[in-house]
């Protein structure tokens, strides 16, 4: 693969690492991408949104928001358990929902998409969809780039959470380091489509509050932070791309999940074909298993968030990087 971590554990399994795996070769999926389509070309017949997604989006918003009306005058005790219990995994998954928009994967339009996301985005309760476009449409593009993929975390992050006990607070927080990370690091003048998002967005929350009160919001804001954190489905955060292992730098995950998540555990596959709609994913390995079977896969993202705490050599620092490449991936 040609990589090297001048800095890494002087003894394997005794010392976390001081600095990212980096590597001196392009991401791999778009060579991999070749290669399947050369070999399997019927795999483009994938390609193309999925026909369902706007009627399961609208009935998860729909879900998601009379939850959060009928508990306006639930106890605070209540509302903590729904919101982790429930609400978290619908809230993660119109997250996931608006990755899949931000594809182009529910409408052929662009802009059809874009106005489903801000739809999706309603019960998240923070404005987020059509900033988080732009960024990971750039995570694909640039996976591991310095300074420009900005799912990897910031050097402060990974000098500062070196032990269970940090490591532990900032997979609770890991969803503010994600979302705050690249207006910081790397911050893009916000244009019309992130105007309307805000506006919308805050409007159903000035709404919410009007009609039903601060703890209906609460709990759609609680559902967001918590299945965001100590949580089985944000296990994805860290599965993707952590590195576990020096030669693998995405990782894939087979578990009941991924029927809640938009199969965002297939990650190697979809990295590999991002015009594939989760529902399909699953056929590529399928059709082309013996691209995928010798990879390291998980079947549980609750064992990963341990593995990732308990571990002493992992920690933020456990990411491949890269230098922009004159041949950087333009797979989108």
């Amino acid at each position: 693969m040609g990589f090297e971590g001048e800095k890494r554990e002087e003894e394997e399994g005794v010392r976390m690492a001081n600095d990212f795996f980096w590597s001196y070769t392009d991401e791999p999926h778009a060579s991999r991408r070749r290669q399947i389509l050369s070999q399997y070309p019927q795999i483009k017949q994938l390609f193309g949104p999925d026909p369902f997604a706007f009627l399961k989006i609208s009935g998860v918003v729909l879900l998601q928001l009379w939850t959060a009306t009928f508990l306006h005058d639930a106890t605070w005790l209540k509302i903590l358990i729904v919101a982790y219990f429930f609400g978290s995994f619908l809230n993660h998954n119109l997250f996931l929902a608006i990755h899949e928009l931000s594809h182009n994967l529910a409408f052929s339009t662009p802009t059809y998409n874009r106005w489903l996301g801000i739809f999706a985005n309603l019960p998240v309760g923070v404005p987020m969809s059509v900033t988080f476009q732009k960024y990971h449409l750039e995570h694909h593009r640039f996976q591991g780039v310095d300074g420009i993929d900005m799912d990897i975390p910031s050097q402060t992050e990974a000098h500062v959470v070196k032990n269970v006990l940090a490591k532990s607070i900032w997979v609770i927080l890991q969803l503010f380091f994600y979302a705050f990370r690249p207006l910081f690091l790397k911050p893009k003048p916000p244009g019309l489509w992130e105007f309307i998002n805000f506006t919308i967005q805050l409007s159903l929350d000035g709404a919410m509050v009007y009609f039903w009160g601060w703890k209906s919001l609460a709990y759609l804001i609680l559902s967001t932070f918590v299945g965001g954190g100590m949580h089985p489905m944000a296990g994805h955060f860290i599965s993707e791309h952590y590195v576990f292992k020096p030669e693998q730098e995405t990782y894939s995950y087979y578990g009941p999940l991924n029927l809640m998540t938009w199969s965002v555990g297939y990650h190697n596959e979809h990295h590999d074909f991002p015009r594939i709609p989760g529902s399909k994913l699953y056929k590529v390995k399928e059709i082309a298993p013996e691209y995928y079977e010798n990879l390291d896969a998980y079947k549980s993202w609750s064992q990963v968030i341990y593995m990732y705490i308990m571990d002493r050599t992992v920690g933020p620092f456990s990411r491949m990087k890269r230098k922009l490449s004159t041949k950087a991936n333009k797979s989108e």
